[in-house]
């Protein structure tokens, strides 16, 4: 009974971080058509803003409580900044190029970022442990389960449902549709395609920082924590379908629970399951579990 617990926790947590770090890639791709490789460097960004914002919090005398605002702070900063420097400068002018030139773009877009990291906060780890140790730990069955990790479950759900309601029943959402389904109708129809753009570049890169933010207390912030993660939101990306917001999620869940029963019941297969269950997929789905309908134009 505990291990199926067990497996049905770490499933969840995992599938939960996966799914704040993969959901940001899906919905650029989605409404820009851009494979954003930069994405996984602004998940490393939003780790150093964490630890940085965190250390002046803690600097400053603040409460030890307070510093989860922080911590959530750096999120939005990082997308507000870095966001529209990289559509405006980099992404924009090659709007209409193919979908391979503007994945290498962002691929450039990605060491330029890594190298910034390291000129700005050097090569050494930061550890930021206070966030994670500070809420303590709860027992379920004989197992002690940090706190912290279930905040990252309820920051995903508020994500996920968020992202839902906005897309469905606000206006700006539906715009944002409009323009996912067809460019230049939207365009015809008084959108602004440049602002939606912009908007759109700027929260996917929130929601990658928010996904390095949260990960930061949990393990030793690097210059190349980036690269495994944008290999990991890509294989979730590609089973769940690009572009398709449900997709990520229940591609994270399947990634996470088929992860978490391979830790649990065969170790040794930990290191590929997830490439396995995305390569079966890929067979049975070549576009993924979920993909969204592309417009015909006739």
């Amino acid at each position: 009974m505990s291990e199926a617990v067990a497996i049905f926790l770490d499933g969840s947590i995992y599938a939960a971080w996966l799914f704040l770090v993969a959901v940001g890639l899906t919905l650029v791709y989605g409404v820009m058509k851009i494979v954003n490789v930069a994405h996984g460097a602004t998940y490393t960004v939003g780790a150093y803003a964490a630890v940085s914002l965190c250390g002046a919090w803690a600097a400053g005398g603040g409460n030890e409580w307070g510093i989860y605002l922080p911590l959530v702070l750096a999120a939005p900063v990082v997308g507000l900044i870095l966001g529209p420097i990289l559509e405006r400068l980099f992404l924009r002018p090659l709007r209409d190029e193919e979908e391979t030139v503007l994945m290498l773009v962002t691929y450039a877009l990605f060491l330029i970022l890594e190298d910034s990291v390291k000129f700005i906060w050097g090569v050494d780890p930061y550890f930021l442990s206070e966030p994670y140790l500070l809420p303590g730990g709860i027992d379920i069955f004989d197992l002690t389960y940090p706190v912290y990790n279930f905040g990252m479950l309820i920051a995903a759900t508020v994500v996920g449902v968020g992202l839902a309601w906005f897309l469905s029943k606000s206006k700006s959402g539906r715009i944002v549709r409009a323009v996912i389904h067809d460019r230049e109708v939207a365009m015809a129809m008084g959108a602004n395609v440049d602002r939606i753009y912009l908007a759109v570049f700027s929260f996917g890169c929130a929601l990658a920082a928010l996904g390095g933010a949260l990960t930061a207390p949990t393990v030793s912030v690097i210059p190349s924590m980036g690269v495994e993660v944008i290999v990991l939101a890509f294989a979730v990306v590609v089973i769940g379908g690009m572009g398709s917001i449900i997709g990520a999620l229940l591609g994270a869940l399947l990634v996470g629970f088929v992860r978490a029963m391979a830790v649990h019941l065969l170790p040794e297969a930990e290191l590929f399951i997830i490439y396995l269950v995305m390569a079966t997929v890929l067979l049975v789905r070549p576009s993924g579990l979920f993909a969204p309908a592309e417009a015909r134009k006739i």
